[in-house]
């Protein structure tokens, strides 16, 4: 997991050369402008779905994980709390292919993280996550999803 300020996005290039196809989409962009849905970036291997969430309790996100798909999240309408739990210690089994998600009800984060409008989370296939922690009753994100 990886948590910093978009303006720091280049920085992780590195880690994964997709990232950076996600940096320029961002810059060309502006997200909070884009519509709810899935948009296209690089066919299959980088795209970006924009959504608006219910903001969620701690007690109501559901840590999830994903094998194929890195996640790049971004906050757009407000501050957004993940919660965490490395993936080697979530029980085993749920996985989903075709949505390359497992969810793991209610199995409880170690930790949360907090961004703010400006930064971003990244969350690898290691890394389980809880999304839309917020106390908005609405949270406009970008999800962008990158080939591992």
């Amino acid at each position: 997991m990886i948590i910093d300020t978009l303006d720091n996005l280049e920085k992780y290039f590195s880690v994964n050369p997709l990232f950076k196809l996600v940096a320029e989409f961002i810059k060309e962009n502006d997200l909070n402008a884009l519509e709810p849905g899935k948009h296209v970036i690089k066919g299959d291997e980088v795209f970006v779905n924009i959504q608006v969430a219910k903001g969620k309790t701690e007690e109501e996100a559901v840590l999830e994980t994903h094998k194929v798909m890195t996640d790049i999240q971004v906050p757009i309408s407000g501050k957004e709390t993940y919660g965490y739990a490395p993936a080697c210690l979530l029980p085993e089994g749920g996985y989903d292919a075709a949505k390359d998600m497992a969810l793991f009800p209610g199995v409880k984060a170690m930790c949360h993280v907090t961004c703010q409008l400006g930064m971003f989370a990244i969350f690898f296939p290691q890394d389980g996550h809880a999304p839309c922690i917020s106390q908005d009753k609405e949270l406009k994100k970008a999800i962008f999803k990158v080939k591992n």
